[in-house]
This record gives structure tokens, sequence and C-alpha cells, in this order.
């Protein structure tokens, strides 16, 4: 007989306790083999001072089993927390993120009958890479980091889900008409991979319109990948026009390790009614399932649990006059899919999971040559509120020399100096673009220190400053919205 599985599993905050409750339960009555670890995180461990909301010890365990079945957590409101989420995700590299999105009509209410999306999204970069500055008393700046290895990773991923789960099409979202640099590299890659999969028909929406046709007509995407943020919101989109954001499990898949979760939050205003419905963590911990060798089991819970949906054994949330046949609580409920184990459902397909759509990929990418990089020019950022832009100006050519002239002032990446108009609105953020003075000529790190230096002797407030570099002679930077 195959042994047990060694698996981490956190109770979490709010309604996490109960829809933990209920889901373990199942799982014991299907048979699943696992050694259970539990661990205390969230609420009360923020309380206790841990600003990521976990200790040292839980870490121990997840970095041992390996597995984590995660209920939803509350993190404390205010600056000091770090999100657990991302902090766990890209500690132990859980690179994707799969969130499939099913319609169960008519029992569960949807405009979108047959509807069956999985979004695969980014997990550990873009925004959430959490680099943020107040730079100025008017301005914020949070990094939007996107790497090549990032990308390759993910979209990989997203092919290799589809060859493996049956999908046809593999989309992706960006917004590279805008973005050029950043998602223009995560559509790159997109299209290098995609002709490694001649069986999946590969497609690129521009974010914007590609959200609102996945709202309007879901059933024309299959598996649709994109980074980080846009992930976030259409994975939760696309789960609630299925059905409901309730009902929606994630698997946050890594080389090493993996967590399974729901993808709603603790729900504090409902805990410890009986009323939270557990499916989403539930159907979260039937991925974890068969990620980790039991499918089987996998399919007996999911199975089970399409059965008790079809019964009309409804709890709260998910309840219609039309279609319920019993409205129950969250331990009534997670009773009534456990009874139901072995069962199949009747008009509902079935599920089989005869693959392991939450294995990692491991394909490596091949070796690049080398790239030749060169700078040449660098973005002076200032904050300076005393005066015009002829006026800033005015200051700022006195810093030229050593080679280096300066190129043009914007605002908010619109160009104001030269030229410019008065409609323009300004603040107190400006960014002064030097480049040499004789074109075609590199600028070194000597050249930039000794512009700060000048900057510095002249009592500016520099803030940072940009490298301006090509690659192969090709430009990493972007020119100012009027240049």
């Amino acid at each position: 007989m195959a042994s047990n599985v060694p698996v981490t599993v956190a109770h979490g905050d709010g309604i996490g306790p109960e829809i933990m409750g209920a889901t373990l339960e199942i799982l014991e009555a299907a048979g699943a083999r696992l050694d259970i670890e539990t661990i205390e995180i969230g609420e009360a461990v923020f309380n206790r001072g841990h600003t990521a909301g976990i200790e040292p010890e839980s870490w121990e365990s997840l970095r041992r089993t390996r597995v984590f079945l995660k209920a939803p957590i509350t993190t404390p409101q205010g600056g000091g927390f770090k999100s657990l989420n991302v902090t766990t995700r890209k500690t132990l590299g859980l690179y994707a993120n799969a969130r499939p999105c099913v319609a169960y009509s008519p029992y569960i209410q949807t405009k979108h009958p047959g509807m069956n999306v999985v979004i695969v999204r980014e997990n550990e970069e873009d925004l959430y890479a959490g680099v943020e500055h107040q730079q100025t008393a008017e301005v914020t700046q949070c990094l939007k980091i996107i790497t090549r290895t990032g990308c390759e990773r993910i979209v990989r991923y997203a092919f290799e889900y589809a060859v493996r789960n049956g999908r046809s099409k593999v989309t992706c979202f960006t917004k590279d008409n805008i973005m050029k640099l950043t998602d223009g590299l995560f559509h790159r890659v997109f299209d290098e991979i995609a002709p490694e999969y001649p069986d999946i028909e590969p497609e690129h929406w521009i974010v914007d319109i590609g959200a609102a046709k996945l709202a309007d007509t879901p059933g024309v995407f299959d598996v649709v990948v994109m980074p980080n943020l846009y992930g976030d919101i259409l994975s939760d989109v696309a789960a609630q026009i299925a059905g409901s954001v309730g009902l929606a499990g994630s698997a946050n898949i890594g080389d090493d390790a993996a967590m399974f979760e729901a993808i709603h939050g603790s729900a504090p205003r409902r805990a410890g009614q009986n009323m939270a419905n557990p499916s989403g963590l539930l159907l979260g911990a039937v991925l974890m399932l068969v990620h980790i060798g039991q499918p089987h089991v996998a399919e007996l819970v999911h199975n089970a649990w399409l059965r008790t949906i079809e019964e009309g054994i409804h709890t709260y949330d998910i309840h219609s006059e039309e279609h319920s046949r019993e409205k129950v609580g969250t331990r009534e409920f997670g009773a009534a899919v456990a009874a139901r184990v072995g069962q199949q459902p009747n008009e509902l397909p079935a599920v089989s999971y005869a693959a392991a759509p939450g294995q990692t990929v491991t394909s490596a990418t091949a070796a690049r040559a080398a790239v030749k990089k060169e700078t040449v020019g660098v973005d002076l950022f200032l904050d300076w509120n005393a005066g015009s832009p002829a006026e800033l100006a005015a200051v700022v050519q006195k810093l030229e020399g050593d080679g280096l002239a300066l190129d043009m002032i914007d605002t908010r990446g619109m160009m104001v100096w030269p030229g410019g108009f008065p409609e323009t609105k300004t603040g107190d953020h400006w960014r002064c673009r030097f480049i040499p003075g004789d074109t075609g000529n590199a600028v070194s790190h000597a050249q930039i220190a000794a512009l700060l230096q000048r900057a510095a002797d002249a009592g500016l407030d520099f803030i940072k400053t940009e490298n301006l570099c090509t690659f192969d002679g090709e430009p990493g930077y972007t020119l100012a919205q009027g240049q």
C-alpha cells in the first residue's frame, strides 16, 4: 500500500478553521493518504510581532513537507505588515498560480453556462515585487519588475498545462501597447515559446479588451496566461462570472514546493456562524491531491462535491429557490459531501484526473548568447518645487559638463522641456535626461557620479538615477511622451 504524504496544514483566520474542518473531514472520508503537520499563521502571529504572519518553526514544516494546504488569513491593515501569500510564494519559489474557473449551471447561477477557463498567473514578479518608495511629498512609486526567466517559466507552464489537460488554446494578456519594455518582454517570450507547442493555438489580447471579452464571452478562452497583477484581478473576475469566487480553488506551484488554497478571503464577519461555504478550499485540496499523486482520491472528492451540488444541498451563498433543495451550514455541507464519496453526478460532467495538472515544469530554455550592454545616458530624478519647467531647465543646464548635456525634462512621463504646453500639470517630481554631447559616445559610471556631485553642489534634491542602456544596440529605455 502507498505510504502517506506529509502535508502542512494551516487553519487560518475568520472562517478558515470552519472550512478547513469540513475539508479535512471530506478528505478523510475519501481515503486521502496524508500525514498532517499543523501550523499557526495569520492574525495571531502578526500580533505577536512577526510582520510576515508566520514563525520560523512553521517555515521548517513547510520546507520539510513541501506541500501546504492553507485556509485564508486576515492581514492587519496599515503599514509594516506583509502579505503572507506573497511572502510564501516568493520564499518557496511558487512561480505559477493556476485557477480553474468553471460554471456549474443550472445548479449555480451564472450568465455563462459551459464556462471552463483556467487562469495561469505569474506569481512572483510584476508590481507584486513590493518595491515601493515615496519619492517626494506628492509622488509615490511602485516598481514593475519583469524578468525573462520569470516570463519563460510561466509561459511554458501554461502551455504544458494545456497539453496535460487536453486544452486546445493558450491566450496571453498584456498591456504592451503602453508598457513596451515590461509587458513587451512577456508578450515577446510568449511568441518565442508558442511554436514549441504546434498542437496548441496561441493568441494575444491587450488586457483591457481581453478582460472585457472574458467577462462577456468567456467561452472563447481556454487557458489564459498573464503577469501577476492582471492575473490576480482577472482570476477573481473569472471565478465570479462562472458562479462565485467562493467556489474557486487555487494551486501555487514551484519546482520544489506547492501551496493550495481558496481564492477568497477570511470573511471575519461570517466566522463562527456555521455559514461559510468550504467549496473553494475543498477544490484547492482536490488540486493538491492530484499534485501529490493521489488522482483517484481527487476524483472521489470532486465527484462527490458535484453530486452534492446537483442534489441541491447548498450553503447560503449559492442557495436559490429554483435549484436548491436544502440550505445547510458549513458542517452539514461537509458531511453531505463526505456521505457521497464514491458517487457520480447525474447531470454535471464527472471529472477524471488521469494527468497531474499541478505538476511543475522543469524543461529548460536554451542558453542565450551574451548580450552587449552599453550605457548611453542617464536620467536624473529631482524633487523640486521652485518654478516652471523652463526655470528648472535653467538650473539643471548648469550641471552640464564632462561630456553630458541636458536632453529633456519630463514630469510623470510627459515631456515639458524643451517646448511643452502650459496646460500640462506639473508637480514636484521631475526627470532630467542627460546624454553625451557628442552623440554615440558611451557614458561611464564616473561621468554619472560626477553629475550627481555637481547636483549635490548645486543644492538640488536628487531622488535617484536610472542608466539609459542599449542591449545589442537596441534601446533598453523608452522616450518620454511628447519626445
